[in-house]
């Protein structure tokens, strides 16, 4: 690994608080010249243009760059090959690469992605991050959890099998180096006692836990762990859907795989200003409820104020807060973006949304 420039894949279930990691890290970076690539989920580039309008002194456009057409499985081979090496071709390579993976995409394909032969002898996986959402966990949402399980059997006789959801979260688990698991505080000490002593039963020794608020971890925990992850691809087993490595370098062109996405959706939703944030809350609030919605989020002006409203909504959590002044295209609407299980009815969720 000695001279391979470090990456960390930075990987969990939506709303987890992937992003506010990351922003953090940046502002505690101490010099260290981090360049991120995020891989979103959606139609728009909620999360990087959230990065790219931070405010974080020396964090330019340049230092991020987007996959924004979905699952980094199926776009590896077109965009994620050119994005590094278009850091390694900069004049200043970055000194660590932190990928951040979309809360819907597989993280062990992007981890044998490293082994390609244009990239193996450059850029090693330091580790694969893990940020877990304590709260929505310990309440059996976004997960493969007895209780949850037993809930749905209960309701309906023909679940005898993990949902989707569940199983991706055990390759989140499968593939992890680093389990973060954020909004303790939101737990009293029994229930993050149990909930870390659960979650050790389901992931490879030696695997390190680390409990967070706000996604305040310093990086000097979350960087220079130093695995080489795309060495340790056989202990890393997929859950969702198996992928096999090929002797063949050659072999390793494009393919569609039966990857499960088509288990969500998602949809983009535009409307006027709003002129109430209390209101406009309330309203998603309702809507998130009435429909199953998983994530929600997005930018909205309200009235005349100049700054751009950022509306990041997971389950029954909506957050709102301003970032940053409106640019000329923003100004005048609110752009949301939806994702949920298949078959959403979005007319509906269209109609809800406009008040």
């Amino acid at each position: 690994m000695a001279g391979k420039i470090p990456a960390t894949v930075i990987t969990g279930f939506l709303g987890a608080g992937k992003t506010t990691l990351i922003q953090h890290m940046l502002r505690n970076a101490n010099g260290k010249r981090i360049a991120l690539i995020i891989n979103e989920f959606g139609d728009l580039g909620i999360d990087g243009d959230l990065l790219k309008g931070c405010g974080i002194e020396g964090c330019t456009d340049d230092d991020v760059i987007e996959l924004s057409n979905g699952c980094i499985c199926c776009t590896v081979a077109e965009d994620f090959v050119p994005a590094i090496e278009k850091l390694l071709g900069r004049e200043n390579p970055p000194d660590h690469i932190v990928i951040e993976t979309s809360g819907l995409a597989l993280p062990q394909p992007l981890v044998r992605a490293f082994n390609w032969p244009e990239i193996r002898s450059k850029v090693t996986v330091d580790g694969v991050v893990t940020v877990v959402d304590s709260e929505a966990l310990n309440a059996g949402r976004f997960a493969h959890n007895e209780a949850a399980i037993d809930a749905q059997r209960s309701a309906d006789d023909m679940l005898d099998h993990e949902t989707p959801l569940a199983e991706l979260f055990e390759d989140q688990l499968a593939c992890a180096d680093m389990i973060i698991l954020n909004k303790m505080d939101l737990l009293s000490p029994a229930q993050a006692d149990d909930l870390e002593a659960k979650l050790r039963t389901r992931v490879r020794a030696g695997v390190q836990f680390i409990r967070a608020e706000m996604g305040v971890v310093s990086p000097q925990m979350l960087l220079g762990m130093g695995i080489g992850a795309e060495d340790d691809l056989s202990a890393r087993h997929e859950v969702h859907h198996h992928h096999h490595d090929h002797d063949d370098e050659d072999d390793h062109d494009h393919h569609h795989h039966d990857h499960g996405h088509d288990a969500f959706e998602t949809f983009q939703v535009t409307r006027d200003v709003i002129e109430d944030v209390e209101g406009f809350t309330a309203l998603v609030t309702q809507t998130i409820r009435d429909h199953n919605i998983l994530r929600l989020k997005g930018f909205a002006q309200v009235g005349n104020k100049p700054m751009r409203l950022v509306i990041q909504a997971v389950g029954p959590r909506v957050d709102t807060y301003f970032d940053r002044p409106l640019t000329a295209d923003e100004k005048g609407k609110t752009s949301l973006v939806v994702i949920g299980h298949a078959g959403l009815d979005r007319a509906k969720i269209q109609t809800a949304l406009a008040g």
